[in-house]
Formats: C-alpha cells, structure tokens, sequence
C-alpha cells in the first residue's frame, strides 16, 4: 500500500507542475486544504474517494492515471484545454505535434 500511496503522490505532483500550479492553488480548486494536498503529493495518507475525484478534476487527470499511472487511450482528455471544440483536423495536428514532441525527448534522453 505505501509503495501505491507514493507513486499516487508522485503523479499528482508531477501533473501539478506540469501545470505550473502551486499546492496552494490546487487546494483553492479542490476546497481542500494544502495540508491535505501536501500529505497526498507525499504519499504520506490515502485519499477519501471524493477527494481523489476533485483532484482528479483539478489536475485534467483520469482516475486511472491517479490510482495506476495507466493513461487513457484519448490522451486529449488530459489536455487542459477544451478539446472537444477542435475541429478533427485540429485535432489530428495537435496530435501530431504531441507525438513529435514525444519522439524529440525520447531520442534526447538516450542520447
């Protein structure tokens, strides 16, 4: 269980700051409190149910990617932009340009 509740811990805070937000803003966005964000980044005490739904919200996150770190098959869904407002075209270049930022790190880190 400690080994989920850190790695749960992780991909919060990783996505937290991919979204350049502070615990301070993600907890004005759950109505929780920093400590509770604070514990949860930490791996430090499980989440009620509720409160991993809010953040869930908060962070453009599925429950999947939270509990398993398994990312949706409509990875646009993690987006926080409202996608489903793209024409398919659009879509199709943004997910190209994804898939092409994607290819460029992976090819950087083995290097």
């Amino acid at each position: 269980m400690d080994d989920l509740l850190r790695d749960m811990g992780r991909r919060i805070m990783t996505r937290r700051k991919e979204l350049c937000l502070t615990q301070e803003q993600v907890a004005a966005k759950t109505d929780l409190t920093v400590q509770t964000i604070s514990t949860a980044e930490r791996g430090v005490k499980a989440l009620r149910p509720e409160n991993m739904v809010k953040l869930c919200e908060a962070l453009h996150m599925t429950a999947d990617y939270l509990l398993m770190g398994k990312m949706p098959v409509d990875r646009l869904q993690q987006l926080p932009i409202p996608t489903s407002q793209l024409t398919p075209q659009q879509e199709a270049h943004l997910i190209a340009i994804v898939e092409n930022y994607i290819a460029a790190v992976a090819l950087k880190e083995t290097e």
